[in-house]
């Protein structure tokens, strides 16, 4: 059993059947030394009293935005500012819509708008609803806003339909939060390299060949692995995402300086992992001073192909090392990623289709199909980080393998 000792979460509870769940919640926390601050709304009181989870806690329950404070603090700030971890089960439709839109008409809203802690929640409402555009709509939404989730799960409802819309048990969701509030260590002691961003390949001082890459999702794989323990360099081209703490960055520009950087360091990665997008070609002449328009004249330029760089650090593979690519195609050509899988002798590749809603560059999500040899992984839409850590998972079951 983790040790939550110390840590305080914030559970907001909201009007729904699954009220009853949230309760053995609060209790598992309890057991793993948590803090546990309840926040209820009006209609979460019609299911279950406020004492039952005061007597769980060990604290007050909030329910009024109103109320006269115990102490003088703006309790809703004070909580916000107190939470490791907000968290909401059951989450209704309603709340979700709240959350998207930032209504803050209660104490559960008004806290979870001003918290800046990491927030997870565990949907729960009729398969009708939860499937609803709207409602997808708004999940979207909440992810590529950094929200967790976790369920909902399949099964009977409480309305007697069948169908997703069930919230998940009790032990999924302090699975979800020790997850949060202790992440994995597992990859201690590895050395990790990531490439990350866009190639520019230069025609002339003022202009160049590149593409959309913002670098989002190497630098959210960097930031998973240092947070699981590993030492990591990033060797990263142009980029426009935040660059991550705790990790040596080495920048490069051309495809052959990245080329250059990745094969000089790969002998010594006990994974590497190749999520920059490198430019498949070159000009093959290039200009000292900016190139002038020529009275009309077309312009014809030669490219030459760039050196592959993932074949190439495949074909320097050593025994005990993981290689992982990315396939970033337009349109669902998983036999592409299968392809490359091989002929670059990765251990896995990560395919997405760069055109779908929500994935591909410059956005915070991304949907993609984890490809090894023996099995194929959807993963729906979630955050780039979620993904990453989805990435690295199965990296470590590659390892121990």
């Amino acid at each position: 059993m983790s040790d939550l000792t110390g840590r305080h979460v914030v559970l907001g509870v909201t009007g729904g059947i699954a009220v009853y769940k949230a309760c053995e919640v609060v209790s598992r926390l309890r057991k793993m030394g948590a803090a546990v601050h309840v926040i209820m709304t009006k209609n979460a009181t019609e299911f279950v009293a406020p004492l039952t989870f005061e007597t769980l806690s060990n604290h007050p329950v909030v329910t009024d935005t109103f109320a006269r404070p115990e102490t003088w603090e703006v309790e809703h700030i004070a909580l916000a500012k107190r939470a490791d971890v907000f968290v909401i089960a059951p989450a209704t439709a309603n709340c979700l819509a709240k959350m998207v839109c930032g209504i803050a008409d209660d104490m559960l809203t008004t806290t979870v708008l001003a918290t800046k802690a990491p927030v997870l929640v565990a949907p729960t409402m009729n398969t009708g609803m939860w499937t609803a555009e709207a409602t997808r709509q708004n999940v979207g939404t909440l992810k590529t806003r950094g929200v967790r989730f976790v369920g909902p799960e399949s099964g009977m409802l409480a309305c007697g339909d069948t169908g997703a819309g069930r919230m998940s048990e009790p032990v999924e969701i302090v699975e979800a939060i020790v997850g949060l509030l202790c992440p994995k260590q597992d990859m201690a002691g590895l050395r990790v390299m990531v490439t990350a961003g866009a190639t520019r390949e230069r025609f002339d001082p003022v202009r160049y060949m590149t593409n959309d890459s913002s670098g989002k999702m190497g630098f959210a794989v960097a930031e998973a692995a240092r947070a699981r323990g590993a030492e990591v360099t990033v060797i990263a081209g142009h980029t426009t995402a935040q660059e991550p703490q705790g990790v040596n960055i080495v920048r490069v520009d051309a495809t052959l300086e990245l080329r250059d950087a990745v094969v000089s360091r790969a002998p010594d990665a006990d994974i590497v992992i190749q999520a920059a997008a490198p430019a498949d070609y070159r000009f093959a002449e290039t200009h000292a001073e900016k190139y002038k328009k020529r009275k009309g004249e077309p312009l014809v330029v030669e490219l030459v192909e760039n050196p592959d760089i993932a074949a190439e650090v495949g074909r320097m593979k050593r025994p005990g090392q993981t290689l992982v690519g990315f396939a970033a195609e337009t349109g669902q050509k998983l036999s592409n990623a299968r392809q490359k899988l091989d002929k670059k002798n990765l251990d896995l590749i990560v395919f997405n289709d760069v055109t779908a809603p929500g994935a591909g560059f410059n956005v915070d999500t991304n949907i993609a199909t984890l490809v090894t040899r023996e099995s194929e992984t959807a993963c729906s839409l979630r955050t780039k980080r979620e993904l990453a850590d989805d990435i690295l998972d199965a990296v470590m079951a590659l390892r121990t393998k």
